[in-house]
């Protein structure tokens, strides 16, 4: 990419939303793209935003970009097990950030070369934005929900209410507009909602601020990725109503992106990454307490920052039954887990998710949607042979539950 495109890139980052950072998500809204390695490795590193490094395909290192979301879980456990070695990979410690734009840029910059981004951003990057970006696989699915204060017990309460999303290109903001419409409520942007006019206002807000955004009643609710919601119940500030893989089964919330030019150059590093990170969806689909263990903060060691309590809750759903009996799960026949880890990149999923999100309000100009092929973008997208190789590697399709001809359709029930 040239350095007048990346400055186009970032200029749109930094512009596209009017309501608050475009991609903040997991922190504070930074400038730089300040970088911090994880709990129990030698300590914080600052990323320089200007430098451009060496694409690391060259040698066979690999430098994997994250957020502490479990969304990120097979990205992390790939390295806690020492799966990457195992490809013959160099693998550096896994670079924490804090927000969607910081870890954007990095990408950008070839400060990391594999990260997870929300599929919605990996779809405005490429098309939206002209950033040669691959999407290899999928990192998870599932694993999101909507939490609300205690008051609210069913969608139609929100009326009035304000309502925080992570990021406009995000699953999330197609969902809870989904949920809205079918409760007869207008999600709005701008202004202030009304319960007469039945308007629920939609606000980016960064998944660690929400849920003391909702214990003071500065928001209603907010719909995020995990461990969020596992948090708000575990403080005790809020409830979740409903999950999104209840929503729209199975559904992809992060994905595993490259660069393109690594996976047109460097084929063998890129199907040994995506080998890696396929067998660390193996392991944490059927190690969910190992796993749990790996990833939490527990003293000064762990990737992700927050308690094991809350990560246990998402990786081994104890309250399933609980929610089912709470109707929080409507779709009990689904056999839908909190999250999921089924690695293949499905078509239909991309067609269907590029059709909600030009029927999803959002800030900036989404106009690149309307002339969008969701056929064509797939094949554009998504390189899925390392994923199919890796697949057989693990025995096959069905070791995650995925049907043999590696087609589906889609299920949406809001």
């Amino acid at each position: 990419m040239t350095r007048a495109t990346r400055r186009t890139f970032l200029r749109s980052v930094a512009s596209s939303l009017v309501a608050g950072p475009l991609l903040a998500a997991c922190g504070s809204s930074a400038s730089a793209p300040t970088a911090t390695a994880p709990v129990g490795s030698s300590g914080p590193t600052v990323v320089p935003t200007a430098s451009r490094s060496t694409p690391a395909a060259a040698s066979g290192r690999v430098r994997i970009g994250y957020l502490p979301i479990t969304d990120a879980a097979p990205l992390l456990l790939a390295h806690a097990k020492g799966y990457y070695q195992e490809q013959g990979l160099e693998a550096d410690q896994p670079t924490m950030f804090r927000s969607w734009s910081q870890i954007s840029e990095a990408l950008q910059a070839r400060q990391v070369d594999v990260v997870h981004l929300l599929m919605p951003i990996s779809i405005w990057m490429r098309f939206g934005q002209q950033v040669p970006v691959k999407l290899v696989a999928w990192d998870h699915v599932n694993g999101s929900a909507l939490t609300v204060a205690e008051e609210i017990e069913r969608v139609e309460d929100l009326a009035g209410k304000t309502l925080a999303v992570p990021f406009w290109y995000s699953i999330h903001n197609v969902l809870i507009q989904m949920l809205l419409e079918r409760a007869g409520l207008q999600p709005i942007l701008r202004g202030d909602p009304s319960a007469d006019e039945r308007t629920v206002k939609l606000v980016v807000m960064a998944p660690s601020d929400m849920a003391p955004a909702l214990a003071n009643g500065s928001i209603a609710g907010y719909i995020v990725a995990e461990p969020f919601n596992a948090l708000a119940e575990v403080q005790g500030v809020g409830k979740i109503l409903r999950f999104s893989g209840d929503v729209w089964l199975d559904h992809a919330c992060c994905v595993v992106i490259m660069h393109e030019e690594d996976v047109a150059t460097r084929p063998d590093w890129a199907q040994a990454v995506v080998t890696a990170i396929v067998r660390a969806q193996r392991f944490a689909r059927e190690n969910r307490s190992e796993a749990a263990q790996l990833l939490a903060k527990q003293g000064d060691r762990g990737y992700l920052p927050q308690p094991l309590e809350a990560i246990e809750r998402v990786l081994l759903d104890h309250e399933h039954d609980r929610y089912v009996q709470d109707s929080v799960i409507r779709h009990p026949e689904w056999g839908a887990q909190r999250i999921d880890f089924r690695p293949y990149p499905f078509q239909s999923y991309t067609e269907a998710l590029i059709e909600h999100l030009r029927r999803t309000r959002v800030e900036g100009d989404a106009g690149f949607l309307a002339t969008l092929d969701p056929t064509a973008a797939h094949a554009e997208l998504v390189d899925d042979r390392f994923v199919r190789q890796a697949l057989d590697a693990e025995g096959g399709p069905a070791v995650f539950d995925l049907p043999e001809t590696l087609t589906r359709s889609e299920r949406i029930e809001p």
